[in-house]
């Protein structure tokens, strides 16, 4: 990577972004982050700073439960950054209880599913002028959990759910991941832009934070050494860094290893990545227009 790559990365404020955040600054590298909170903004900035002091942090603010929202937050970061090395689409959220948003989506879907797809869509002119500039999607093996994929439907969905079919819904938000980055890359074709999808594994940081007893639980998981997140993070950092990974595009690859995974079906399917590709286009216009 160049000297001081610039790297964008939602979901920085907590968790494994904020621990690739972190180790990204020590490597020299220019951050550009989202976050919602200011407050927990600046402790991230401030924990970054206590590692490396002059590193260079700029914080861009929105909502990405909101689609005009990312989009607005997207032409920002563009506007200030007309090359982007790395974006890290890293944020995600596991709600327990359906919640449906000012724009009529479900904010776990409209999180974790059309964030990305909408600021990857508003920075890739910067992405293509930085030059073998990669796009880093967090997926997970909780795809493998998604029930049956109906498109669009699935995209407009707002039924509730309860804590126990929260794991549906959450698995079929990252079977989109998986989907979306595999037709990303075709859609990137002929240009130096690389894009691929990770299991990160099972972190503690990943845990419900909206279940009473998470805090408690996260303490006891790493007493014994479960879920840590450091695993989950060398990944992310690996398919930042590593030269191997920019000689491929469209994987959605393991934690640990690195070794490439097949996805459940049909996440290899190419005809459903191309009908969702454009099912998530069509709503996106009707929601924002």
């Amino acid at each position: 990577m160049m000297t001081e790559p610039i790297i964008a990365i939602t979901g920085a404020t907590s968790g494994l972004g904020q621990r690739v955040a972190i180790e990204m600054a020590t490597r020299g590298a220019h951050l550009v982050l989202t976050a919602r909170s200011k407050s927990r903004a600046e402790a991230t900035e401030n924990l970054i700073r206590e590692s490396v002091p002059a590193a260079e942090v700029n914080f861009f603010y929105g909502d990405l439960s909101l689609l005009r929202d990312v989009s607005r937050l997207g032409q920002e970061i563009s506007d200030a950054y007309p090359k982007i090395d790395v974006l890290l689409n890293n944020a995600g959220l596991h709600a327990f209880e359906q919640r449906i948003t000012s724009e009529g989506l479900s904010e776990m879907m409209a999180v974790n599913y059309f964030a990305p797809w909408i600021l990857t869509h508003t920075l890739q002119h910067s992405l293509k002028a930085a030059g073998s500039a990669r796009i880093i999607n967090v997926a997970s093996e909780a795809s493998r959990n998604h029930g049956e994929l109906k498109l669009p439907e699935d995209l407009i969905n707002t039924s509730d759910f309860s804590a126990r079919g929260s794991s549906e819904i959450y698995g079929k938000t990252k079977l989109l991941n998986i989907m979306f980055t595999a037709e990303l890359a075709r859609q990137f074709t002929g240009t130096e832009v690389t894009v691929h999808a990770l299991n990160p594994g099972f972190n503690v940081t990943g845990l419900g934070r909206e279940l009473w007893f998470a805090p408690i639980l996260e303490r006891v998981l790493k007493i014994l050494h479960i879920g840590n997140p450091r695993k989950g993070a060398d990944i992310i950092i690996r398919l930042m860094i590593d030269p191997k990974y920019q000689e491929t595009t469209g994987g959605y690859f393991n934690v640990g290893t690195g070794n490439p995974i097949v996805p459940v079906h049909p996440g290899g399917d190419k005809e459903m990545q191309n009908k969702l590709w454009h099912d998530t286009r069509l709503v996106i216009h009707q929601i924002t227009q």
